[in-house]
């Protein structure tokens, strides 16, 4: 499948797959849209306590390297676990300028995110430990083991059979109580796959380009 390196809006850049017309971030901006989803309504919950973090959705890279650079700031304890099943290729990762624009000094980590060896811990601070799992999200098997989930899969028009009950039921397991999922959609009937699975939900504003977006809570 063609994969085209477009810029967002905000300078940095994603990946556009022209045959399913899909982004893997947003085009009104990619790191914009990371920040507000994943960071300000999703690890800023945690308080700065320790925190174990499920990535649905790994791709570039973007939202490891965000909270890895959170985790700096704030020294705080995170151990990630990103999932993908077709990882980017190292042509790609070379285009993707998300060190350039958040922070230069820390382009090798963002580097050896992707060069880490599949099913591995990479320790790339004393703080964060990173482990890349290639899996198809059905295949997701992960019990009572997270605290926070980034749900970063491709858009439901592109692939409806990622938002089933059925997936967000394994999401479900995979968290711990008073676990928090967060996504950029709020689609009506992934709001009712959620549900279904379990979690209760709430919309909150979304990132620039989109009006709403889903924050679930495993009660």
């Amino acid at each position: 499948m063609k994969r085209e390196i477009i810029k967002t809006e905000d300078g940095s850049v994603t990946i556009f797959l022209p045959e399913m017309n899909e982004t893997y971030h947003s085009k009104f901006g990619a790191v914009q849209e990371a920040y507000h989803v994943f960071i300000k309504n999703g690890l800023e919950l945690t308080g700065g306590n320790p925190v174990s973090i499920l990535e649905i959705g790994f791709g570039t890279g973007l939202n490891a390297f965000i909270t890895f650079l959170e985790s700096q700031k704030n020294n705080q304890q995170i151990y990630y676990t990103g999932v993908e099943a077709y990882p980017v290729s190292p042509k790609e990762v070379a285009l993707m300028n998300y060190a350039a624009v958040l922070s230069p000094q820390h382009q090798e980590v963002f580097t050896q995110m992707h060069a880490a060896n599949w099913g591995e811990d990479v320790k790339l601070a004393p703080n964060f430990v990173l482990n890349k799992q290639q899996l198809r999200f059905e295949d997701i098997t992960f019990a009572n083991k997270y605290d926070l989930i980034y749900f970063d899969a491709f858009g439901y028009p592109s692939q409806p059979d990622l938002w089933s009950e059925e997936i967000f039921a394994k999401m479900y397991t995979a968290l711990r109580q008073n676990g928090v999922l967060v996504t950029y959609a709020c689609r009506t009937v992934i709001k009712k796959a959620m549900q279904a699975a379990g979690f209760t939900t709430q919309k909150l504003p979304g990132p620039p380009g989109k009006r709403e977006m889903l924050r679930a809570y495993k009660n």
